[in-house]
């Protein structure tokens, strides 16, 4: 009877074996799989579309004086040109998150289209959508780079303020491009995003959790908002039901956002600036895919660029004095 059953030191020796070959295939998942967990370009269904193309497959809206019925009217001088018009109004790039591709967004860009009467670039990262190539935190931030420098390239976008609008990983993508460009980005619009995607892998993906470090797509967020003008306006958007990324996650970025302020000289005092521009909102019944439908999202998104059009008129009309030499 006893030789029917394996000796405990048999089964110890299988035991760990198991755990050991488990062990190596969840490292090796976590390490040379991770591109397709973070980037499932291919979800859902139809999402991704073989093509022969070579360039990113992006989407630009620029304005039109007159729009269709739905859009907002605004009072516009007849005799500003059409390119005048496209100039005077700010241009949104969107950063979609890591699901689907950019034609899920197509209404959220209508929004910032016709509500807000934007000017648009959809970004579609590579290896979504009709864009080639494979994603990867590299090829992200060059492809977004490559965005930003079309726009201030473009004869008449360039005149443009420009403002990133990034959901989830396009958060971090937003977060990265700002703190590479410093003085060619306007504002941030920032949702339901994370602090690094390592410290985001134990709640995502629990049973790979112990194999975090091995995470080689970092999207450190937290470490790069230092590095964005204390002057640059951030509207954070949380989902406080978000099943995905927990909200604890958007509120450590928006510690670090308050931190970022600077000091000046202003009559002899010193004052601290920058977090007065800057607005944080939790959303108590957003999810992770959900919170850009509760009601005050986009009105506060709204308000919040119709805000950095009116600082832009105050810094125009301040006029500096001068010190008489006579």
């Amino acid at each position: 009877m006893s030789g029917f059953f394996p000796s405990l030191e048999t089964f110890a020796k299988g035991t760990f074996a198991t755990v050991a070959t488990l062990s190596t295939l969840s490292a090796g998942l976590v390490y040379y799989g991770q591109n397709y967990l973070i980037y499932p370009s291919a979800f859902p269904p139809g999402s991704r579309i073989d093509t022969r193309w070579i360039t990113l497959r992006c989407y630009l809206l620029p304005q039109k004086k007159e729009l269709e019925l739905g859009a907002t009217f605004m009072n516009i001088p007849k005799e500003m040109s059409e390119d005048e018009f496209i100039a005077s109004r700010p241009t949104i790039i969107m950063f979609h998150g890591n699901g689907g591709n950019l034609g899920h967004r197509i209404p959220l860009a209508g929004i910032f289209f016709k509500r807000m009467r934007c000017n648009v670039l959809m970004m579609c990262y590579r290896g979504y959508g009709h864009s080639e190539g494979s994603p990867s935190e590299k090829g992200l931030r060059i492809d977004a780079q490559a965005g930003l420098d079309y726009l201030t390239s473009h004869p008449t976008l360039k005149q443009t303020p420009i403002i990133l609008y990034g959901q989830s990983i396009g958060g971090a993508v937003a977060i990265d491009l700002a703190s590479r460009n410093p003085n060619k980005i306007e504002a941030l619009v920032l949702e339901n995003t994370f602090t690094s995607l390592p410290s985001l892998v134990p709640h995502a993906l629990p049973a790979l959790g112990p194999f975090s470090f091995l995470c080689h797509q970092k999207w450190d967020s937290a470490s790069k908002i230092p590095l964005i003008p204390a002057t640059t306006p951030i509207l954070m958007l949380s989902g406080a039901k978000d099943e995905l990324i927990p909200r604890e996650h958007m509120r450590s970025l928006w510690e670090a956002v308050a931190k970022r302020g600077e000091r000046r000289k202003v009559n002899g005092s010193e004052w601290k600036v920058g977090l007065e521009r800057a607005k944080y909102m939790e959303f108590q019944h957003g999810g992770h895919n959900d919170t850009c439908t509760q009601p005050g999202y986009w009105s506060a998104i709204s308000d919040f660029i119709a805000s950095l059009g009116e600082a832009r008129q105050e810094s125009a009309h301040v006029t500096p004095m001068l010190s008489n030499s006579s």
